[in-house]
């Protein structure tokens, strides 16, 4: 279909160049007609009536095309269809652009008779050939702004099929965990009712928590999730103390919390999930050890989370690129953790992510910003 259509818009272009090129050819056909009977209006003074009604005619179907004649000199002697009077003391200087402007469009007709007239005339194009000049124009931009729609409505409908592609594995995701876990919560219970290590089965029944809370984000994937008042300083001292438990030893962990409860719409399950793709990745960078600083930092309207690690930093080439989907330096990973934090905090939060500074060798800070409830 779309061969056809350019088929179409590549015919009806050639079709007005072609129209274009006669309409030009007839206009400079009437200005030698309006040159010759200039000759003969100066060759025969005496002309009979007859005669020199016809050349007046002649003359007149020219009403249209801007011409200026010029003497030997360069000088303006005559001008038609031209809006501009010699008797207002206008400004020689603009008819004078024009006859510029007239020269670069058309081929000059010399007026000349012996030795009593030597004239050049130029002329212009008339509307008429400069609307029609315009027209491919005009047909390319409509055709482009169509394309443009195109491309745009197959780019959002291609995004749109692979977001619920996404969100229909996640959802699958979050149904297949969801048995084994039941099963593994039942386990629990039964350990502890019979008493059987108990510090070994907390930690187990914290880690079974967690795999309740990674169903609850894979199965909201695709849904627009709720925002309920929490406290933030809270949300994200759990976090830390989570992951802290769960990572090498050789991590130094610093953190700086406020002493007071920070309460921001927000959805606890997501923003963990936000937190601990951002660590992860800071661990990651640091290959296990290394320095690892979290700081929350609150305004009047808005809350700032930073968090900086000491690992390798991101090249200058890559940091436009880290929160699109798919892009990832790493030799395992399908380039989804920062993309997704991006989407939850942009998207559902309606806060900002930046990549605050980096360094290579020396670490990356992220910071992220919430805005506070009002």
């Amino acid at each position: 279909m779309l061969i056809c259509i350019f088929g179409i818009v590549a015919l009806i272009l050639w079709n007005t160049n072609i129209l274009f090129q006669i309409l030009k050819k007839e206009e400079r056909i009437k200005m030698e007609l309006w040159a010759t009977a200039q000759q003969e209006l100066i060759k025969n003074s005496d002309l009979s009536r007859d005669y020199g009604v016809l050349t007046f005619e002649v003359i007149q179907k020219t009403r249209k095309t801007p011409m200026i004649s010029v003497n030997a000199l360069g000088y303006i002697k005559d001008f038609k269809n031209i809006s501009w009077d010699w008797n207002q003391n206008s400004d020689s200087l603009k008819l004078y652009a024009l006859l510029n402007q007239l020269k670069q469009e058309n081929d000059p007709i010399p007026i000349k008779y012996k030795d009593i007239v030597n004239q050049t005339l130029y002329y212009g194009d008339s509307r008429l050939l400069k609307k029609l000049q315009y027209y491919p124009l005009a047909l390319l931009l409509i055709i482009a702004l169509f394309g443009g729609v195109l491309f745009f409505f197959f780019k959002t409908s291609r995004a749109s099929e692979q977001n619920r592609l996404w969100a229909g594995m996640a959802k699958e995701t979050a149904h297949q965990i969801g048995t084994p876990l039941s099963s593994l919560m039942g386990w629990i219970t039964l350990l502890k009712e019979q008493n059987i290590a108990p510090a070994s089965v907390e930690e187990m029944e914290k880690d079974v928590e967690r795999l309740s809370v990674i169903t609850e984000r894979f199965s909201k994937v695709g849904s627009l999730p709720e925002l309920q008042e929490n406290d933030l300083v809270k949300a994200t001292e759990e976090a830390l103390l989570y992951l802290k438990k769960r990572s090498s030893q050789l991590i130094e962990w610093n953190w700086k919390l406020p002493q007071k409860e920070i309460l921001i719409p927000m959805n606890l399950p997501l923003y963990g999930w936000t937190l601990e793709n951002l660590i992860k990745n800071g661990i990651d960078a640091m290959k296990g050890q290394g320095k690892l600083t979290l700081e929350l930092l609150e305004f009047e309207k808005k809350v700032l989370i930073r968090v900086s690690d000491s690992g390798s930093g991101i090249s200058s080439k890559n940091i436009k690129r880290i929160f699109s989907p798919g892009f990832t330096t790493k030799q395992r990973g399908w380039g989804l953790g920062l993309s997704l934090v991006r989407r939850i905090i942009v998207d559902y939060h309606k806060g900002s992510i930046e990549v605050l500074k980096t360094k290579l060798e020396k670490g990356t800070s992220f910071q992220i910003t919430l805005k506070k409830s009002t």
